[in-house]
């Protein structure tokens, strides 16, 4: 009955059935939202290839989802970490990913899928190195990581690469003028068929690369995503973690990397019926299909759009756990992770007349959860680069 809330069900539980009769005035009252502590967003800011809005929610104790939006005068950066096990990874892809991938698309001249796998392998590298030098003190690091989504909207063409189970998806319009959504992003979770063969094909001789536990397919009975960056302990033995961590030990060193840290990418390029992009960490996923998420933002104003997919959200969520959101809310972080995951939401609608005119846009660096934008460093010399 929910006892880890510290409240007695009459004060803080509500039945479905009522929830579920809820009329769109008051569903609107329970989607406001505005005294949530926990939930930032930003209502619209401008990019290269038209606007965007941004929303985070903070469940964990520590926010544990990172993101940014960084915006140059002809391209556009997005990039979504939900970390697991701890904040450190997640925080370290945001502070230095973007960088790599801006000094390598300066030294090359352009953008390509082979720079953004560099882009991914060198701060995979440098985070594993941080993981060595702390390892010997703190030696739990090396259970910390995160997923990984970036986006780069360059030239009428946008590139997607993602580890783990966050997800990119394009609102478009159909031929009888309906919007349909069509996902970008390949998951790397081992609740799906695909992952666990891929797995059991790489790993013939460990029966137990992949294990049922409560109710969940988990890679080595631990973790569900299989691409990461970090969780250096299944990637390379000299990071192994000792019984004192019995969620983390493993009973047999491992012999190769359990996990990956190579993306799945997709560039597509931008057609006149897309509308919109939506990126975002796997709790919205968790409540909203594909094209429920594509119909709230085609159909709602643009003004706060991620905020009204994030609160969408939690909303399902009330119902799901049979608890009001304005319960929800009074909830402190740690305590909040019981009803729903840090949820990390980015909208960048497309605007076919700026692509068309190739306006600029002002330089922007936008992160999560930090109520200020301020300047970007998203600025490509002419003629060597012409972002």
């Amino acid at each position: 009955m929910f006892s880890w809330l510290g409240r007695t069900a009459s004060s803080c539980l509500s039945p479905l059935s009522q929830y579920a009769r809820m009329n769109k005035d008051d569903e609107e009252e329970v989607l406001g939202g505005e005294d949530d502590a926990l939930l930032w967003s930003k209502d619209l800011e401008k990019h290269s290839h038209g606007e965007f809005s941004f929303a985070v929610v903070q469940a964990n104790a520590v926010l544990e989802d990172q993101s940014q939006v960084e915006t140059g005068r002809h391209a556009t950066f997005v990039g979504v970490y939900d970390g697991h096990g701890g904040p450190e990874a997640s925080r370290y892809i945001s502070e230095h990913l973007f960088s790599h991938l801006l000094r390598l698309a300066r030294e090359n001249g352009a953008m390509s899928e082979d720079i953004l796998r560099s882009a991914f392998s060198e701060t995979e590298n440098g985070f594993l190195t941080l993981v060595r030098r702390a390892y010997a003190i703190r030696p739990v690091i090396a259970a910390i990581g995160s997923c990984c989504l970036v986006g780069v909207i360059w030239k009428g063409t946008v590139y997607v690469a993602n580890l783990g189970d966050s997800r990119a998806v394009i609102g478009c319009l159909d031929r009888s003028n309906k919007i349909v959504a069509e996902q970008l992003t390949k998951e790397h979770n081992a609740s799906m068929e695909e992952v666990r063969k891929e797995l059991r094909n790489l790993h013939p001789e460990d029966s137990q690369i992949v294990v049922m536990k409560q109710g969940v397919w988990r890679i080595k009975g631990i973790i569900q995503v299989s691409r990461s960056i970090g969780d250096a302990y299944l990637k390379r033995p000299e990071f192994a973690l000792d019984p004192t961590f019995p969620r983390f030990h493993l009973p047999e060193p491992i012999r190769r990397p359990v996990l990956r840290a190579d993306p799945t990418i997709v560039t597509r390029r931008l057609q006149p019926n897309d509308r919109f992009l939506i990126f975002a960490s796997d709790g919205l996923w968790e409540y909203l299909t594909n094209q429920e998420a594509v119909e709230i933002v085609y159909s709602k104003p643009r003004p706060g759009i991620a905020r009204r997919l994030l609160l969408s959200a939690l909303a399902k969520a009330a119902q799901t756990r049979q608890i009001p959101y304005n319960e929800i809310k009074k909830l402190d972080q740690g305590v909040r992770r019981h009803v729903h995951d840090d949820i990390t939401i980015v909208v960048i609608f497309i605007d076919h007349t700026m692509l068309e005119n190739k306006d600029t846009s002002p330089e922007l660096s936008v992160r999560g959860f930090v109520d200020t934008v301020g300047p970007s460093n998203f600025d490509f010399p002419q003629g060597k680069i012409d972002m």
